[in-house]
C-alpha cells in the first residue's frame, strides 16, 4: 500500500472509511430491532472502493450505483442523517422514504441513484456519459456496479456504447468475488475480469480492492484519461464482502474460514496501521476520528427516527392510474 503522506487527506480517508463502516453497522442493528423493512444489501469489508474511488472526482462529475450503494453514497458527500430517513421509509429521507436501501438517490452530490436491478444502472452511465461529451465538458461518470453484473447483457451493452463512441465513462467493477452465491471464478473463464475490457478496445486493470490508495490510484488514471476525451476504462477492484448477499442470505455457500481469511485484510484497519507505520497520524488523532464519526452516525440515527411518517394521502400521490381504478378494483373483490 502506498500511504498518502497529507496528514488532512489521510484523516479524511479514515473518516470517509469509517462513516460508512459505522452507518451500516448502525442500520443493521436498527434492520434486527424490526424498525427497517424490506432488504438491505451490506458493504462492509468494502469501504476501500468507493472512499478510492471519489477521490479524483470533482464537482459535476456523476456516478450510477448498485444495489450495494451506502458506501457510495456516503463516499460521494450524502447526508447521512437523510440516508438514515429514506432507510426508515420517513419523508424526510432522500426519496421520501420511497426507495429505501436500493434506491438512495443524491443528485445534488453527482449520485444519480443506486439501482435494484443487476446492470440496471450501465445503460444509465453510458447516457450520462454521452449527455457530457455533447455539452462538451470535460466530466466523467463512474459507472460502480458489481461482479454479477459482468454477465448481463447491459454490461455488454453499455461497454460497447462507450467504446464506439469514446464516452468519458469509468466502469468500476466493486468485485467481492460473489453474484448472490455463485463465485466469480465459476462464472467466467477469465484469469482476471479486467481481461475482459480488451475486447471492447478499451484499458483494463484489477487492482486491490481493500488497498484504498491502490484504488484511487487506478481510478486516477481511468479518470485523467476520460477527461481527456480518450474514453472509458475498466477497473477491476477485488474487495471481499463480510455480510451475505443481502439480509436474507444465510451465507451457507461460504466457509468460515474463508470470511474469516478476509476480515484479516480489513481495508480500514489496513490502512490504520499504515498511517500509524509512516507516522502520519498518532493514534491518539485516529481514535479522535473514529469518536467523531460515532457521533455523526448518533446524530443520524436520532434524525432518522424522528423524521414524519408518510401519510397515506402522500403515499397516493405518485401513484398514477385512472381516476376510477380503485373503485374498479373493490368491484371485482
Amino acid at each position: 500500500m502506498t500511504v498518502v503522506s497529507d496528514k488532512a487527506q489521510a484523516s479524511q480517508v479514515l473518516r470517509d472509511m469509517w462513516r460508512i463502516r459505522l452507518f451500516e453497522e448502525a442500520v443493521e442493528d436498527l434492520y434486527g430491532r424490526g424498525m427497517m423493512h424490506g432488504t438491505m444489501h451490506l458493504s462492509i469489508g468494502q469501504e476501500a472502493v468507493p472512499v478510492g474511488a471519489n477521490r479524483h472526482l470533482v464537482e459535476g462529475d456523476v456516478i450510477t450505483c448498485t444495489h450495494r450503494g451506502h458506501g457510495h453514497t456516503i463516499a460521494r458527500g450524502a447526508d447521512l442523517g437523510r440516508m438514515m430517513a429514506e432507510l426508515l421509509g420517513r419523508e424526510n429521507g432522500y426519496c421520501k422514504g420511497r426507495g429505501g436501501s436500493m434506491h438512495i438517490a443524491d443528485v445534488a452530490t453527482g449520485n444519480l441513484g443506486a439501482n435494484g436491478i443487476v446492470g440496471g444502472g450501465l445503460p444509465i452511465a453510458a447516457g450520462a456519459g454521452l449527455s457530457q461529451k455533447m455539452r462538451g465538458t470535460t466530466n466523467v461518470t463512474v459507472c460502480v456496479h458489481g461482479d454479477g453484473a459482468v454477465g448481463e447483457g447491459a454490461w455488454h451493452e453499455a461497454m460497447v456504447l462507450a467504446s464506439m463512441w469514446d464516452l468519458p465513462v469509468v466502469f468500476l467493477c466493486e468485485n467481492n468475488q460473489y453474484g448472490m452465491s455463485l463465485p466469480s471464478l465459476a462464472a467466467y473463464k477469465v484469469e482476471k475480469l479486467s481481461d475482459k475490457a480488451a475486447g471492447y478496445g478499451m484499458p483494463g486493470e484489477t487492482v486491490d480492492g481493500n488497498d484504498v490508495e491502490a484504488v484511487a490510484e487506478a481510478v486516477g488514471r481511468a479518470v485523467e484519461r476520460a477527461r481527456a476525451g480518450q474514453g472509458p476504462s475498466f477497473v477491476d477492484a477485488v474487495t471481499y464482502r463480510w455480510r451475505g448477499h443481502s439480509k436474507s442470505d444465510k451465507n451457507l455457500y461460504r466457509s468460515k474460514a474463508e470470511i474469516a481469511e478476509w476480515r484479516e485484510k480489513d481495508p480500514i484497519q489496513r490502512y490504520t496501521r499504515e498511517v500509524l507505520a509512516a507516522e502520519v497520524l498518532t493514534t491518539d488523532e485516529i481514535e479522535a476520528i473514529q469518536a467523531g464519526v460515532r457521533q455523526d452516525i448518533r446524530d443520524a440515527v436520532v434524525f432518522g427516527t424522528r423524521g414524519e411518517e408518510p401519510t397515506v394521502e402522500a403515499m397516493l400521490a405518485g401513484v398514477y392510474a385512472p381516476d376510477d381504478y380503485f373503485e374498479q378494483q373493490e368491484a371485482r373483490a
